[in-house]
């Protein structure tokens, strides 16, 4: 789908790409996209039949993967609260012990992202996806269990490998269904889970805290075996429930699924994408100049998205509440948050554009951190927390989405996404560092490099949006000269160019 600043030529490119092609390929096996080929002529259908159809896929996959990823944030960051309930006291957490338990999550979650991202479509989105979500959750149980500080370590480190195919997965899975700009909006619903997920923890650690002692544990125990229970049978229902690909998809008619693939095949493309992997495709993505300013982007989010998720309950309890008066205040903030999100995620889709969420995201978190970073009284610093949760995770979604919608053919944008989301997490292993016990209450050192860290994105964001804007009034001249000039290019290598394509518009 051609992105230009109107929403004319926002809906398709077949017009725009018409005579840069040599022939009207007819679908042939080599060409055909998604399986195409297998299926019935795509349908006419019309605006209402389209939502509806729409509706079908999101009541069928959207549920079950929101609640899949809500386990998953939950059990990555239900620390924090287990923090307040004994964990560091029995295991003996002094110095920055808690510090590097939270770090040795991150490095195996950020080093296995880009390989998990290779073997999805090999092991199928179906077994794959709630494969690791059962293994993850007898993980998550089997912590509840550690009697040592080297345990905890050794269970966040799998826990981080297993867990590393998850989220780029389900996000490259998604660009597979829906067009570019339909894709925020379900990125939103899916990370939505995660920001409901802070609401939970505090509320479920609340509650667990109660059963402290029961068999002998302590609530701490109790949070990590209760939660990981819970993952495993999500990760069970989920076997039933997820399908892999359009074109199998049983639980839409032939002529539906033949409606979704070629909706697909001309969203970014006037030939469809490629789906066959070659080595080529990581080198294209290795040396693309986008993946790299879109990292330090990410990084400007997911920093203060980390380190708000996992230090909440104890900047909170910073302020001179009590423990179980902290959890219960983490909830209002994830709340607030979950709303945001839902609407910046609609606006985004509709008006096709990413960046002025991306920036709204940022300035909610400099606002907030500069608050909670100043000698203001605690309920304007609680008010401030609003602001960070809020712009961390609603802006999320629109820096996945964003370069997703950049990078064209299936295993480039697969590779792309896993090492956006990998590398850019390595700023949650320095989000789990800054804030040090012995700064609290008013965290100057952790709330300062967060600061830094949206700075980064306030001067990579613009930049990218220049950049594309410039490449994109390139291709617009260059089609205006090839037509001019009679220059055509074959379906095979307007489909090898892929996101290089002149007929190719970047999302802004």
């Amino acid at each position: 789908m051609a992105q230009t600043e109107s929403d004319t030529r926002g809906t398709s490119i077949e017009k725009n790409a018409a005579d840069l092609v040599v022939e009207d390929v007819s679908v042939k096996r080599d060409l055909a996209y998604g399986g195409e080929d297998t299926l019935p002529p795509p349908p006419d259908f019309t605006p209402e039949q389209q939502k509806a159809l729409y509706r079908k896929i999101d009541l069928r996959l959207m549920p079950i993967l929101t609640l899949m990823y809500l386990c998953s944030f939950l059990d990555r960051g239900n620390i924090g609260n287990a923090k307040l309930q004994g964990l560091v006291t029995q295991l003996d957490l002094t110095g920055n012990k808690y510090n590097i338990a939270l770090t040795m999550y991150f490095v195996p979650y950020c080093l296995f992202e880009c390989p998990a991202n290779l073997v999805l479509k090999k092991f199928r989105p179906s077994r794959w996806l709630p494969g690791i979500t059962l293994l993850w959750g007898l993980i998550m149980t089997m912590m509840g269990l550690v009697k040592t500080y080297p345990q905890l370590v050794g269970t966040r480190i799998c826990l981080g490998i297993v867990e590393a195919g998850l989220f780029p997965g389900v996000v490259y899975y998604l660009t597979l269904w829906y067009p570019r700009h339909m894709i925020q909006y379900r990125i939103g619903i899916f990370f939505g889970g995660a920001t409901l997920a802070g609401a939970f923890s505090g509320l479920l650690a609340f509650g667990i805290s109660f059963m402290s002692g029961t068999a002998g544990l302590l609530g701490w125990s109790w949070i990590f075996i209760i939660e990981g229970i819970v993952t495993v049978v999500v990760g069970f229902i989920s076997f039933f429930i997820l399908v892999d690909f359009p074109h199998t998809a049983t639980f839409l008619t032939p002529e539906e699924r033949a409606y979704v693939i070629h909706r697909k095949k001309y969203d970014n493309s006037s030939v469809g994408e490629e789906e066959h992997f070659e080595i080529r495709h990581i080198w294209e993505t290795l040396l693309d100049w986008q993946v790299y300013f879109h990292i330090l982007i990410y990084m400007s989010i997911i920093a203060p998205l980390y380190g708000i998720s996992l230090f909440l309950p104890t900047i909170i309890n910073g302020f001179g509440f009590s423990t179980p008066i902290s959890q219960l205040l983490t909830v209002p903030p994830y709340v607030f948050a979950t709303i945001t999100l839902l609407v910046w995620a609609i606006w985004s889709d509709r008006i096709k554009k990413r960046y002025p969420f991306v920036l709204a995201g940022l300035t909610y978190c400099l606002v907030g951190f500069a608050i909670n970073i100043s000698n203001a009284p605690i309920g304007v610093k609680y008010f401030g927390t609003f602001l960070i949760v809020a712009g961390s995770y609603a802006g999320f979604p629109g820096v996945v989405a964003w370069l997703g919608n950049n990078l064209a053919g299936h295993y480039k944008r697969g590779v792309g996404m896993a090492l956006h989301i990998g590398i850019g997490n390595f700023s949650g292993a320095i989000a789990s560092n800054i804030y040090r016990t012995q700064d609290g209450p008013r965290y100057i050192l952790g709330h300062g490099i967060e600061l830094m860290f949206v700075g980064i994105g306030f001067v990579f964001v613009p930049i990218t949006v220049l950049a594309y804007k410039r490449i994109n009034a390139r291709r617009d001249a260059l089609v205006q000269e090839s037509q001019e000039k009679g220059t055509r290019y074959t379906p095979e290598e307007l489909r090898r160019m892929g996101d290089r394509a002149p007929d190719f518009r970047y999302t802004l």
